[in-house]
């Protein structure tokens, strides 16, 4: 008895090593947050006291020349468009001026507190969720230096979420090609409550991530080729 006790002493110390030597402690992986973290998911939906519309895009890999091809596609008067591309802080700005140029409606860099008009679009800053907010029947851009969502900060999930809650079916929702999953999640949250989402497809996608976790997940109306995209939403917007 005393001998197997023994053992049991003996084997307990043995290969115990300290936690913080272990493989998965030295990777400093920051741990991946849902939209929960900055927003959250609202059961009770606010009756939607504005008819006006509003279009929200999320991309990632490949993005940047896939928005400008998508807002060279829309005409000066179409409705507010706000953006969420991966981009680190310091591109924010010169993308959304390039795009000015490139685009009928005005491009800006998001700035809080913004009236969220017809024919401008706003582009999350690098370092900021961006949010669609309601002022009475105006939507407003808010932004959040909250936690970083899918390992994202601007994550498409928070600003699809937003959106879905602040304007329910009168936005559109648009998903271009990126890596990972974010914006999946927001994209059939929008879905849910009767907005009309779109998915560039594959074979005009630099990547079909994002774009292919929001068709898996269900939250997708049409798969379209990103040459088709604006001209989808502009019928889309008459029909709305």
């Amino acid at each position: 008895g005393a001998e197997l006790v023994a053992k049991i002493k003996m084997a307990a110390k043995a290969n115990v090593k300290p936690l913080t030597t272990s493989p998965v402690a030295d990777v400093n992986v920051a741990p991946k947050l849902s939209a929960d973290a900055v927003l959250e998911k609202s059961s009770v939906l606010r009756p939607f006291k504005t008819t006006d519309k509003i279009i929200a895009v999320g991309a990632s890999t490949g993005g940047t020349e896939a928005i400008k091809e998508f807002l060279q596609g829309l005409p000066a008067d179409s409705p507010g468009v706000v953006i969420t591309q991966h981009i680190p802080e310091a591109f924010s700005g010169p993308f959304a001026r390039r795009m000015d140029k490139h685009s009928a409606m005005t491009v800006c860099e998001a700035e809080d507190g913004q009236h969220i008009l017809p024919g401008h679009v706003y582009i999350a800053p690098g370092h900021s969720h961006l949010l669609v907010k309601r002022d009475g029947a105006r939507y407003v851009c808010r932004l959040n230096n909250g936690a970083a969502v899918n390992r994202h900060k601007p994550a498409v999930d928070v600003l699809f979420r937003s959106v879905a809650q602040s304007a329910g079916a009168n936005a559109l929702g648009v998903i271009l090609t990126g890596m990972g999953d974010d914006g999946a999640m927001g994209m059939k949250e929008m879905h849910d409550v009767g907005a009309h989402t779109i998915a560039q497809d594959e074979q005009s996608s630099v990547v079909w991530g994002m774009p292919g976790e929001a068709v898996k997940q269900g939250g997708v109306d049409e798969i379209l080729p990103l040459t088709k995209i604006a001209q989808r939403v502009i019928k889309l917007v008459q029909n709305l």
